[in-house]
Parts: C-alpha cells; structure tokens; sequence
C-alpha cells in the first residue's frame, strides 16, 4: 500500500497548484493527475452533475490503486467531498478543510479574508469551515472571477494584473483584515502579485500548500509515506492535451513530459 501512489483530480488545471505543493512536501511519493478539461467548468453545474462527475473521476484514478485521493477543486470540496467518502474505499482529502484551519490559526484578529471563484464563494464552504473553529471570526468573502482566466492567459505580473488584484482586494485593507485565503487553485501562481500590491498588509494562506500539509498528515497517521525510491508524475487529461501540456509550465514551472488524453468511455457513466 505505501508504493501506491496518490492520487489527484480536478475540473482543469488548477490543481496542478497542489500537484507542485505536494512534489515538494513528499518527494517520494508518486502521483497520479486528472485533469477533466473536457467537462470545465464544475461550479456551472448542478450538485447532482458535480457529484456525478466528482465520483467519475475517481473511478478512473481507482484503476491505480491509490493510497489516497485528493479533490484539488473547491467545488468538488464544498459539494461532493461526503458524497464521495461515502462510496470511495481510499482516504480523501479536499481542498477547502486545510485552508480553513491554517486561516483560524493564523489569524491574530480573527478578520479573515477569502477570496475564490464565484461558485466557492456563493456555497460559503471556507466560512462554515472557518467559523467551526473560530466563532468569533469575522470573514469576508470576495469573488475574484477575472484571476483564473488571467491565470490560463498567463497575465500572472504586469500593469494589468497589478490593476485587477488592486480593484479587487483594496478594500480588504481598511477594514482590518489580517488574514488572506487563497480559496481557488489557481490563485496561488498570483500570490506573487497580491503581495507586489498589498505589501504586508495581511498574511496569505495557500490552500495548496496547506493541502499538501494535510496529505502528508494523513499519510503520516496511517503509516503510509514511502521513504523509498523515487517520486514521478503521471498527467492525464480528457480533453486538449496540448493545451494542459502548455498550462502545466505555468502551475509548475516546467512542461509535463506527456499527457495522456482519457477518452470518455474510459471514465464517464453516461
């Protein structure tokens, strides 16, 4: 069981955020990426859609005899994470949960910013999660929906990305907030920016890093961490290869080897 790999799955690319995170936090360990490019967006869909496709996912990655599934997608997390605990064998970790607990912790004043696509933010999945632990928090919660399409066009530095993260977070500082949630995988590729234009003025919670964190906890707990051989990657998308290849050196820093395309009687229901 410790030589199986872990697995990871997401409507896109975004993911890849938490697949970087956890190459650095786990060397050894193998990993599995699928990327459902062909179904992106989630947060558009319905919750039985989600779900459906959520659980679609994970019977493809199940092939690979995973020692652990992450769900590296905020919607999948805020909608189907149960769902799926109840009719998948491996342990699961979502995106949402670690994000949540390292803000809590964090945070001095308990004025918690959370930033996420506009799906994430209507379910108010980091808020339950945040408020569960700290009752006295006072969260904001703020749509940023232009940063994942200026992620994918690469437009991550520049006059017109310091633009976008100003219009949007400017009024997160007067208010007095301490604490920043980066509450969708692709933010994280713009943390260098956010930091560029608000300075210091809050601390910045990576929920990709902060997942990798939990993984490596779950792996630690269950005795599953492989101390031995060498880590590697394996990328599988189901539509456009090409497309994620050339995303992938953005979210990673380097360009996959290959992608495999998944056609989809290999993994969908219906």
């Amino acid at each position: 069981m410790k030589q199986g790999p872990i697995a990871i799955f997401d409507s896109g690319v975004g993911g890849l955020t938490v697949v970087r995170a956890l190459a650095a936090a786990v060397p050894n360990e193998k990993i599995v990426y699928f990327g459902d490019t062909a179904r992106v967006p989630y947060g558009i869909r319905s919750k039985e859609t989600i779900r459906r496709y959520a659980l679609e996912d994970v019977h493809f990655l199940l092939r690979f005899s995973p020692k652990l599934i992450v769900a590296a997608c905020n919607t999948v997390s805020s909608t189907a994470l149960e769902f799926l605990e109840e009719r998948v064998p491996a342990p699961l970790v979502g995106v949402i949960e670690p994000g949540a607990v390292a803000a809590a912790n964090s945070s001095r004043t308990g004025r918690i910013g959370v930033i996420g696509t506009e799906a994430t933010i209507e379910s108010r999945a980091y808020e339950r999660a945040i408020e569960r632990l700290r009752p006295d928090a006072k969260i904001i919660a703020k749509a940023c929906p232009l940063f994942v399409p200026m992620v994918e066009e690469g437009r991550v530095e520049g006059e017109v990305a310091e633009l976008v993260v100003r219009d949007y977070l400017a009024g997160l500082v007067p208010i007095g907030v301490d604490t920043l949630v980066l509450g969708c995988t692709h933010y994280p590729v713009l943390k260098a920016v956010i930091r560029k234009v608000t300075g210091d003025a809050f601390g910045i919670v990576d929920s990709a890093e902060e997942t990798a964190k939990a993984v490596k906890r779950v792996l630690d707990e269950r005795g599953l961490v492989n101390g031995e051989g060498r880590g590697g990657i394996e990328f599988f998308a189901s539509d456009n290869p090409s497309r994620f290849r050339h995303l992938a050196a953005l979210f990673l820093g380097a360009t996959p080897c290959s992608v495999t395309l998944v056609e989809p009687e290999d993994f969908f229901t219906s």
